[in-house]
């Protein structure tokens, strides 16, 4: 585990008509601020990748489809700094991520559908550092599928 994230089981209330997905309340005793909520869609297969925030903590559920979020602790005096750290959520593990600043974070969209992540945040005024492409060679990490 990285230092600082959490994983937060969440809460899906079903009847006949269909549910509801809670993901994040201000009475949530992990709510820190609200800014925006927007959410990042890729096709199966696709990886979105390297996204690094240095002051905001980040909420991450996917409320449609299943996604492999990974991510790699770059900070300086971080008790975990340079260890990986993967979470598969989705449909069938449904759950909130939340990344304190300064992790680097991506995931990989994963089954037979367009994964809906959502990610709740403070308002995009954070520098955000994208410089690092999928394939990176800063990140150790292989995005390739492994068997077994």
């Amino acid at each position: 585990m990285i230092h600082g994230v959490k994983i937060i089981p969440l809460r899906q209330v079903v009847d006949e008509r269909g549910k509801i997905m809670h993901m994040l309340k201000a009475t949530d005793p992990h709510f820190i601020k609200f800014g925006e909520i927007y959410f990042s869609c890729a096709w199966p297969g696709a990886i979105k990748a390297w996204h690094i925030h240095t002051s905001m903590t980040i909420n991450n559920a996917v409320m449609c489809g299943r996604a492999k979020l990974v991510m790699y602790d770059m900070r300086k005096d971080s008790p975990t700094k340079g260890e990986l750290q993967e979470v598969f959520f989705g449909e069938d593990n449904y759950v909130l991520v939340q990344m304190p600043p300064g992790i680097a974070n991506g995931y990989k969209a994963y089954g037979d559908k367009m994964v809906v992540l959502a990610i709740a945040q403070l308002s995009h005024i954070d520098p955000m550092n994208c410089a690092h492409g999928s394939f990176t060679k800063d990140i150790p990490y292989d995005w390739n599928l492994k068997h077994g």
